[in-house]
């Protein structure tokens, strides 16, 4: 099982790492995802779907802050890993990131896991 780290980018308040859990790309972004940041995180988002890895597992338990900007490009990455056969697996949301998602109704067309473990345990 291929669990190496393939990437890591960054920008001012956001960092992203990106490695491979079996069929899984873990999306790990660090910090602030906002209009500022966002294309920090869609871009490893878009290129893993891409290269065929289209079950998304966005490991939120770093994420300080996430905008409506934020919350686009995971819903922009959903529908292409939707199209492709996946989905996007969001895991371990802090309350102030987590409050986004209820009060836009967004956790509705997610699958969310209390932790990354969970995520990972569910398989494809």
């Amino acid at each position: 099982m291929d669990r190496g780290m393939v990437g890591s980018t960054s920008r001012g308040r956001l960092q992203v790492d990106v490695r491979h859990h079996g069929a899984s790309a873990v999306v790990t972004p660090v910090g602030e995802l906002d209009h500022h940041t966002a294309e920090v995180l869609r871009e490893p988002l878009e290129k893993s779907v891409e290269e065929g890895r289209v079950r998304l597992v966005v490991d939120c338990s770093k994420l300080d802050f996430c905008d409506s900007t934020g919350l686009n490009v995971l819903l922009g990455a959903r529908l292409k890993a939707e199209a492709e056969g996946g989905g996007v697996h969001l895991a371990g949301m802090r309350p102030v990131v987590a409050r986004v998602f209820e009060i836009t109704g967004a956790e509705a067309v997610f699958t969310v896991h209390d932790s990354l473990d969970a995520a990972l345990d569910e398989g494809p």
